[in-house]
Order: C-alpha cells, then structure tokens, then sequence
C-alpha cells in the first residue's frame, strides 16, 4: 500500500431538518450554538461518526462506543492488552514509543487517522505506557450557514421505572430540534503525519467513503432517519506533499451564502466554488 504523498483538503455540507445534530450537555441537551446564534457541531462528534462508518465498512477501530462494540472489551486498556503485538511490546521493563506507535496504527485505522493517547498504568512489574500518537486527519467543527432556530417540545413519562412504585403523575421533560440548518465542517490530511503513522492512499478514499454516508447508521430518537443528510462532499488533492495552497485558501474557495432570511431547505442557498489554478476538485453528491 501507498503512504499518502499528496495533501488532501476537504470539506463537507450537511442539512439538519427538525432533528437535533449535536446536544450540549451544559445547556440542557440543547442543541449546540455558538454566542451569534449559529449552530455547531462539534469534531468530536464528526469522528465518532466516521468511526462508526469506518466500522460499518468492516475497519478495525480502537475507540468503540459501548452501544456499537463489536468485541467483548469493555475499556480501551482491555481492547488494548488483547492484541499480541502490542502485549508483547508492554511486556518489556521499558516501553520503546516508537515500536508502539507502529503497532498500534498498523491495528486500527482510527488510530493512524486521527491519533490516540494511551495513558495506562503498569501492572504485573511491566512499565507503564504513556504514548501519544498525532494523526493526520484533522477536522473543525461544523458550523451553521445562517444562525438556526431551536424549537423545545414538552415530553411525558408515564410508566413506572420500578415495579412495585405507586404510579405519580407524569414526569415531564424537554426535546429539542433544529428546524432547518446547513451546516458546514472542513478537514485536511497532512502527509508528514501520515508517513509518521503510515496512513495510505487507500485509507483516505475510505475517510471519503465514510464522510459521503456519514449519516447512515446513525439514527436515534433526536436524529430520525432521513433527518440529516451529507449534500457534498468537495475533495481537493494537490500534486505535491506539502500543498499548492494553504489549507484556509482552499477552504476559502468554497462559498456559500443564504437567499433568504429564512432558509428551509438546501434550495434556499447558493453555492460557489472559485477555482485555484493546476488544482482540481471533485465534486461528490450525499448518499
């Protein structure tokens, strides 16, 4: 397989209709806004979707949610001491980083995508481990087009939790949506790093697979199926490792503004993208 020798920069719209795309949990599971009004997603919760993608198309991934895990292991130290390579690596009175580092991102893709801290304590007179690893695939946080408009719906339970409990009156919650928004999230993937954790030219094409469908698989009860949708995907690859242009002109090349005052649909929008000369870009329409 290739290591990736070219930069990669990309960027992603996503349309929220009545659907809460990211709750913040210092607000009430509000869905998230910056002080302007403007609607937010935040990376964490980009990758954690990618991951789920990625372990969809059958990757290895390291950091499962507890909800998804398609092992046994109910901690990252478990997942992590199962592995051979790796224990053999542990096993040693003093953890040589790089030999880790190797075993580690050539186990899971996550891992040699986005980077990973392992910060586990010794046991059994083997040394501790403390690694970092920096992975080449970095993503902002998605941000709103125009500021959005959260509406709050009263909730009722009406059951008992606990058999036996005399039944009270209803327990009253809040849910909360995003009625309409067009959200925007950029990325780049840097080719110092990835030699550093031998990402390949194949594993990007599957973070481009993963961001095309990154909403399938994904449903709740705040995200109802078709509720979310990827629009496009706008994917630049330069001719050389270090880049025709910055990472902001290229995401800057891409322009997006409202019609109207209160867009409700992707429709409502336009859509501009100004070339930069000897670097093409390739369109991808949402799955």
């Amino acid at each position: 397989m290739t290591i990736l020798n070219k930069k990669i920069d990309f960027a992603v719209l996503v349309s929220v209709n009545n659907a809460n795309p990211n709750g913040d949990p210092l607000n009430g599971n509000r869905p998230r806004q910056n002080y302007e009004g403007f609607g937010e997603i935040s990376d964490v919760a980009i990758k954690r979707k990618i991951r789920n993608r990625l372990q969809d198309m059958g990757e290895s991934i390291f950091v499962q949610s507890n909800d998804r895990r398609t092992d046994e292991f109910n901690s990252l130290r478990e997942r992590a001491d199962s592995n051979d390579k790796l224990k053999k690596v542990t096993s040693q009175k003093k953890v040589v980083e790089d030999d880790f580092i190797e075993v580690a991102c050539s186990e899971w893709i996550d891992v040699r995508s986005f980077g990973q801290v392992f910060a586990f304590k010794g046991k059994s007179g083997a040394a501790g481990v403390s690694v970092g690893v920096r992975g080449p695939v970095s993503i902002h946080t998605a941000v709103s087009i125009n500021p959005i408009n959260s509406t709050s719906m009263q909730i009722t339970k009406s059951v008992n939790t606990e058999t036996g409990d005399k039944k009270g009156s209803d327990t009253m919650g809040l849910k909360h949506r995003v009625d309409f928004g067009l959200y925007i999230f950029y990325g780049s993937i840097n080719t110092q790093l990835a030699e550093k954790t031998k990402f390949t030219m194949e594993d990007s094409e599957k973070i481009k697979e993963a961001l095309v469908s990154l909403f399938e698989n994904d449903v709740s009860s705040a995200r109802p199926d078709g509720s979310m949708e990827v629009n496009k995907v706008y994917w630049w690859e330069h001719r050389t490792k270090m880049g025709q242009y910055s990472s902001a002109k290229v995401h800057r090349s891409l322009e997006v503004t409202q019609n109207i005052e209160e867009p409700k649909s992707i429709d409502d929008f336009t859509i501009t993208l100004h070339q930069l000369d000897g670097l093409q870009v390739e369109e991808i329409d949402g799955k």
